[in-house]
């Protein structure tokens, strides 16, 4: 069984274009930056909920925020090598600020084997990146999201 993720992909054109990404919370992450963010994403189950309308319920647990109200364009469809199928949409931020977020959490055996449950964020910070920035911080099975967004800014009228 394919499991799938959705998410959003806010980019911004000025100062150049830029993505807005975030670094993965919990202990197996914190001490890692190259590789360690990701879109603000989630899992849904396709027969029961609609891609988009997960990638939004998603931005805001992760985040804490509501999604921006722009137009959404579905930007495609990614596999990563354990074969998890990831949606993505993206959408212009550029009146979005990237602050106040409030992020959600999870809980997790800590330490291992210690049979202490401990509680951390799902992201631990959100920000602003260029895309050369933001493809060496994505987990690799996201990486192609941003080659594909780059070229669609390229086809843009006066790119």
């Amino acid at each position: 069984m394919v499991a799938w993720s959705a998410g959003l992909l806010l980019y911004r054109l000025t100062p150049a274009p830029q993505v807005l990404i975030a670094h993965m919370g919990g202990p197996f992450w914190a001490k890692k930056d190259e590789g360690a963010w990701s879109i603000p994403k989630g899992e849904f189950d396709p027969d029961s909920e609609g891609a988009l309308d997960a990638a939004q319920r998603e931005f805001r647990e992760e985040l804490g925020v509501e999604p921006p109200d722009v137009d959404w364009a579905e930007l495609g469809t990614f596999a990563y090598s354990s074969g998890k199928k990831v949606v993505v949409f993206v959408g212009d931020g550029a009146g979005f600020t990237a602050s106040g977020f409030s992020y959600g959490t999870f809980e997790m055996e800590w330490p291992p084997r210690s049979g202490r449950t401990a509680s951390f964020p799902e992201v631990d910070r959100a920000e602003w990146a260029d895309l050369d920035t933001a493809r060496a911080a994505l987990v690799k099975g996201q990486r192609p999201a941003i080659d594909a967004l780059a070229a669609a800014l390229e086809a843009l009228p006066g790119s």
